[in-house]
């Protein structure tokens, strides 16, 4: 056992857990939800999806918008591939059918985004506001940054420090108020290997607040199901190896999604841990990354290889009325399968904003729960997620978690069972002094609960640590089964049989 692992555990009366004694867990009050989750409202969304003006994608802006409105997304960001055909032609057109569609369907909060194509690594989601500027800060952006325009993909020093450029130019329009609340996720950062552990402590780095976190699960899950009946593929696109513009450290399970989360987040005590344990915000989402949709009855229309590069966009899709289950890239809609709940206290764009630079977010794949709650209390304070509690050396903390099973079929077709809750938690150690650390040894499931089945029964339970001596902090995961998660089988990974949930962390600092 490690020094900073056996510290942690003494710390917080986990020694007895340690060992093999399993430690009573108290009973759940629902009074505790009310005096530590606060009042939210929680918004379901996605802020990765790409239409006809992406080279490799078919849909309409208000296709997308009415299919995640049908599936009960309240939020959506469109982002289109950086590409110099859509640089030169497609930004103003996206632009003209986003309004569109926010004057078709006002109850959605919409954004008008993009994927970049990052400098020296692979993509990320970008968006902001800019008013009657939008379509022209998001081309000065995608002229200047993106690897596609610049020259820039390969993997070294001074791409990457093209990509830093990038985040600043971000913050210093924001500053100058050319733009407005500007926020960068990194999407499937492991699908390649091409995002290294310091690339992603420089983007945070670099720009905090703006650079929140990463896809902690990729889109493209429906990618995963077997032959006859789907591609045979691999969850997320994951079916890679190693390539030259790879970082050397990953190891081969890292180019596996594991139950469909990418293995920075599904391993504990792995890379995000590593992260987190540096005490430093950094959120993971989930989305659709929708290009063609498992099931949708429309086609992209049969037309001449070159036509994305001539014309910037690809026809309207043709509705064949036969539902599509070997689509490429195989997605959901908005909210179909992923889902990113955002906690706010408005339903605005700025609520949305508020609530994912806050850390306000959980996560669940095929609606393993209709809802969850966490929040952490000790010493007369509380903090829900992405919160910081501050405690006297010594005091107790007790985490409160509660959920509502599903109570209706998903798209696999079965209402789906949760089946154990954990609470992880590992010590807040510092600034790691090697920025390719990708390990967090202190940190472990500490506690976990099976909920009696029930369809749409609310289930909870709180674990107390004792005498806490160090900062540390917490986070709380489900799945549908037992044990850790493993790596997706390429060809045999029908997503809707292994299900997660993910909350993102609490800090508990110490005075």
């Amino acid at each position: 056992m490690t020094t900073d692992r056996r510290r942690f555990l003494k710390g917080a009366g986990l020694a007895a857990a340690a060992a093999g004694v399993p430690l009573p867990a108290p009973a759940f009050a629902d009074s505790d939800l009310s005096r530590v989750c606060g009042r939210y409202q929680w918004l379901v969304g996605d802020h990765h999806t790409h239409s006809q003006y992406s080279y490799d994608a078919m849909y309409r802006i208000d296709q997308i918008a009415a299919g995640g409105r049908a599936h009960g997304a309240d939020w959506i960001v469109f982002t289109d591939h950086g590409h110099a055909e859509h640089e030169k032609a497609s930004v103003e057109p996206t632009e003209a059918d986003f309004l569109a569609a926010r004057r078709k369907y006002p109850d959605l909060l919409l954004w008008h985004g993009m994927e970049w194509n990052v400098p020296g690594a692979e993509h990320a989601t970008v968006f902001f506001q800019a008013g009657s500027g939008q379509a022209a800060k998001l081309r000065e952006f995608e002229r200047n940054f993106d690897w596609r325009l610049t020259n820039s993909e390969a993997s070294s020093p001074a791409n990457e420090a093209l990509a830093l450029r990038a985040l600043r130019w971000l913050a210093a329009e924001e500053q100058a108020r050319r733009i407005h609340a500007p926020v960068v996720l990194i999407n499937h950062p492991l699908r390649n290997g091409r995002v290294a552990p310091h690339e992603l402590r420089a983007y945070r780095d670099a720009a905090p607040g703006i650079v929140i976190g990463m896809e902690g699960a990729p889109g493209a899950q429906a990618d995963g199901f077997p032959k006859p009946l789907g591609n045979g593929g691999a969850r997320g696109g994951y079916a890679n190896s190693p390539g030259p513009n790879s970082w050397p450290g990953f190891p081969a399970e890292a180019y596996r999604t594991h139950g469909g989360w990418d293995w920075a987040t599904a391993k504990v005590g792995g890379l995000w841990d590593s992260m987190l344990a540096e005490g430093k915000p950094w959120w993971i989402t989930t989305n659709s990354d929708s290009h063609y949709n498992r099931g949708d009855t429309l086609v992209r229309p049969d037309v001449p290889g070159d036509w994305y590069d001539t014309h910037g966009k690809f026809p309207d899709p043709l509705d064949t009325g036969t539902p599509q289950l070997l689509a490429p890239y195989a997605d959901f809609y908005p909210g179909e399968f992923s889902r990113t709940y955002v906690g706010v206290t408005r339903r605005s764009l700025e609520g949305v904003l508020d609530g994912l630079r806050a850390g306000r977010i959980w996560l669940s794949h095929g609606g393993l729960a209709q809802d969850l709650q966490v929040g952490a209390y000790g010493g007369g304070a509380s903090a829900t997620l992405g919160g910081r509690l501050r405690v006297r050396r010594g005091s107790d903390v007790t985490v409160v978690v509660s959920a509502r099973l599903a109570s209706r079929p998903n798209g696999g077709g079965s209402v789906p069972r949760l089946a154990r809750l954990d609470v992880v938690a590992g010590p807040v150690t510092g600034p790691a002094a090697d920025r390719d650390t990708m390990t967090a040894p202190g940190t472990r499931v500490v506690e976990s609960f099976e909920p009696r089945w029930a369809p749409g029964r609310q289930v909870g339970y709180r674990h107390t640590f004792r005498n806490v001596r160090e900062p540390f902090y917490l986070r709380v995961r489900g799945s549908n089964g037992d044990g850790e998660p493993t790596p997706d089988v390429v060809g045999q990974a029908n997503p809707f049989e292994d299900l997660w949930l993910y909350a993102n962390p609490i800090f508990v600092d110490l005075c």
